[in-house]
């Protein structure tokens, strides 16, 4: 199912692997198309861009787990886009640079890098880094998010259940827990029922629109959420569902 790489060490033996997407982010095109070609061996399906601009294009069409952000660009440069990105989102970010000023590794990461390599490097480093980063982030979001808060309630993903601020502890089904997560991963967002029935769909969910709202209905009570004049989940007529939680983390 992986690609596996020609040479195996006893590192890489003990190394599980899995699909990784990245965005490369440098204007050299020969470097980057050699960075595309060497991390597909490795099972890290890579795609390039020349510049920020291009950057917040493909940022909009796709879903990447790492960013490969070279400092030097044309127009702004990579500890401005480091910094943008920051604000927007929690993609893991390495920093590439030509330069070797101490000042900018320390400026990288202060702004949110998550690591930093100098260039010329060997491609198998850029590899290793990679995969570092992403089990870091891994293992610290499963960490964070075994428990999540979201106004009065902490869920728990590992049980799948939800507890109040009062001790109460409610059960949720299998459909019911990952509705609630695509709800607590895009919050105060309009969710077409669609794109809910995509996201939450198992066994015990139909495909057809009207079983999203039942298992809305289901949700909200166990929530205690008022079905007439709801303020967790919210109805928005023609569109689909809102999760309105205030407090989320």
């Amino acid at each position: 199912m992986h690609n596996t790489p020609t040479t195996v060490t006893d590192e890489s033996k003990d190394d599980k692997r899995w699909s990784i997407r990245a965005l490369i982010v440098d204007d050299d095109v020969p470097i980057r198309e050699l960075m595309i070609d060497y991390l597909a061996r490795f099972n890290i399906h890579a795609s390039g861009v020349t510049d920020g601009a291009a950057m917040r294009q493909a940022l909009q069409g796709e879903h990447f787990d790492v960013i490969v952000l070279d400092l030097m660009l044309p127009g702004e440069d990579g500890l401005s886009l480091c910094r943008w990105l920051r604000a927007e989102s929690d993609i893991p970010i390495l920093m590439l640079t030509a330069r070797c000023e101490p000042t900018d590794r320390i400026i990288g990461l202060e702004l949110g890098a998550d690591d930093y390599m100098a260039k010329p490097f060997e491609p198998r480093e850029l590899v290793a880094r990679i995969q570092t980063i992403l089990r870091r982030v891994r293992d610290d979001r499963s960490e964070q998010r075994a428990n999540i808060r979201f106004d009065n309630w902490r869920l728990n993903s590992v049980l799948r259940q939800v507890v109040a601020d009062n001790g109460l502890v409610v059960p949720l089904s299998n459909a019911e827990f990952r509705l609630l997560w695509v709800f607590i991963e895009r919050p105060r967002r309009v969710l077409s029922r669609e794109q809910l029935l995509d996201a939450a769909r198992g066994r015990s969910i139909e495909a057809f629109d009207r079983s999203i709202d039942l298992l809305v209905s289901r949700l909200r009570q166990k929530l205690g959420d008022d079905p007439k004049a709801p303020q967790l989940i919210k109805t928005v007529r023609g569109e689909g569902y809102l999760f309105d939680a205030r407090d989320i983390g």
